[in-house]
C-alpha cells in the first residue's frame, strides 16, 4: 500500500490544499465535520484551496469559506480560472481577444490579466477558453465550435464529468467539453485538475515544501495530486464512493483513505501482511485473499479501516477488480 507510516495524515506537512465541491461543502450546505477540523489545521499549518469550479471568482469562494466559519483570503484561493490564464501566455500574445464560455469566475480572471472578451465566433477571437457556469447554454457551445474550426487553441479550465450539488450529482463542465469535442473533433488543452498548471500555481503561490491535498474525486483530485508529486488524501464526503476506491488504478491511488475530515488529526494506521501477503491487517480490520475471492476475515472496529485494508489487498494483488470476487459489504462501508 502507498500510505505512509506518519502518525497522522498531517505530520511533515507545511501546506494542506483542499478542494471544495464535495469536500467542504455541497451545494450551500456543509459538509459535516470539515470545518472544525480544517480550523484546527490552520491553527498550525497555511491552509489553502484548490477548486476546478471556474463559475465563481477567488473573492466570492472566499467570502462563502468565511461565512462557514473559515476565515479566507482571496489570494488562499487557487481557481483553474487562473491556471488556464497561465496557459494562456503559452499560447497567444498578451491582450488577445478571447471567446470565453463560462461565466464571472471565468471572465474576471482573464480582463484581470488584460485579456479582451467577446462571446461571438465572428469576432475572430485568437483563442477559446471554456468553463462552467449554470447559465452555459447551446448558443455558448456553437460559438466556441464555430470559433474553433479555424484552428485557434481551446483551453478548458477543466473536465470534471460532474459536480456535486445540494440534491445530487450534475453534469459538470466535462460533458460541456465533450459537446464541442464532438463537434469540433479535438481536445482542449486543460489547466486544472488533474493536469498540472493548477497544482503548479499552488506550490509557488504558497512556496510549499511538502504539502498535502485533499480531495473527493479519484481521476480529479487523486491523480491530479500525485502527478503533481504531492501526498494525497481521499475523503469519503463527495462523489467517488468506496467501490471506486477499490477498483483504483495505480495513478489514483491515495495516499491515505479518510471517512471525515476529523480523521486528519487521528493516528493512521499502517498495513500489515500476513501469509505471503495473502492477508491484509488494518489494526483489528482483516482482509484475505482466498484464490480469487476476497474475503472479510474480521470487519474490525472501523469500517474506515476495513475500507483501508480491502484496499490494500485488491491493490496490492496486481490483479483488476473485475477478475476478482469483492463481498457487495465492503462497497457499502463508510
Amino acid at each position: 500500500m502507498r500510505a505512509r507510516n506518519l502518525p497522522t495524515p498531517l505530520d511533515g506537512v507545511d501546506v494542506v490544499c483542499v478542494d471544495l465541491d464535495g469536500v467542504i461543502y455541497r451545494g450551500s450546505a456543509e459538509i459535516q465535520y470539515a470545518v472544525e477540523s480544517l480550523v484546527r489545521v490552520a491553527e498550525s499549518r497555511h491552509l489553502a484551496y484548490i477548486t476546478n469550479n471556474a463559475s465563481r471568482t477567488d473573492e466570492n469562494v472566499a467570502e462563502k469559506l468565511t461565512n462557514f466559519g473559515l476565515p479566507t483570503r482571496a489570494e488562499d484561493v487557487v481557481t483553474s480560472p487562473q491556471a488556464a490564464v497561465r496557459l494562456l501566455a503559452e499560447h497567444v500574445p498578451f491582450g488577445s481577444l478571447v471567446l470565453v464560455v463560462g461565466g464571472a469566475g471565468l471572465t474576471v480572471e482573464l480582463e484581470r490579466a488584460g485579456y479582451s472578451i467577446t462571446r461571438k465566433a465572428s469576432d475572430n477571437p485568437a483563442v477559446v477558453v471554456q468553463g462552467f457556469a449554470p447559465e452555459v447554454g447551446w448558443i455558448d457551445l456553437a460559438e466556441a465550435s464555430v470559433a474553433l474550426q479555424g484552428g485557434i487553441p481551446w483551453i478548458a479550465t477543466n473536465t470534471d464529468w460532474t459536480l456535486p450539488v445540494a440534491h445530487g450529482i450534475a453534469p459538470g463542465n466535462g460533458t460541456l467539453v465533450a459537446a464541442v469535442h464532438t463537434a469540433v473533433g479535438r481536445l482542449p488543452i486543460v489547466a486544472g485538475k488533474p493536469e498540472t498548471p493548477i497544482f503548479n500555481e499552488a506550490v509557488s503561490r504558497f512556496s510549499a515544501v511538502s504539502p498535502l491535498f485533499i480531495g473527493d474525486r479519484l481521476d480529479t483530485d487523486i491523480v491530479g495530486a500525485n502527478r503533481a508529486g504531492m501526498r494525497s488524501a481521499f475523503v469519503l464526503t463527495g462523489v467517488d464512493r468506496p467501490k471506486h476506491l477499490l477498483a483504483a488504478g495505480t495513478d489514483s491511488r491515495p495516499h491515505f483513505i479518510l471517512r471525515d475530515l476529523r480523521e486528519l488529526h487521528e493516528s493512521y494506521p499502517s498495513t500489515e501482511w500476513a501469509k505471503g501477503q495473502r492477508i491484509a491487517r488494518v489494526r483489528t480490520a482483516r482482509v484475505a485473499l482466498v484464490g480469487q475471492c476476497v474475503t472479510i476475515v474480521n470487519r474490525g472496529d472501523s469500517p474506515t479501516d476495513l475500507l483501508r485494508a480491502a484496499c490494500a489487498l485488491i491493490w496490492n494483488s496486481g490483479q483488476p477488480i473485475y477478475g476478482l470476487d469483492v463481498p457487495a459489504e465492503l462497497y457499502e462501508e463508510a
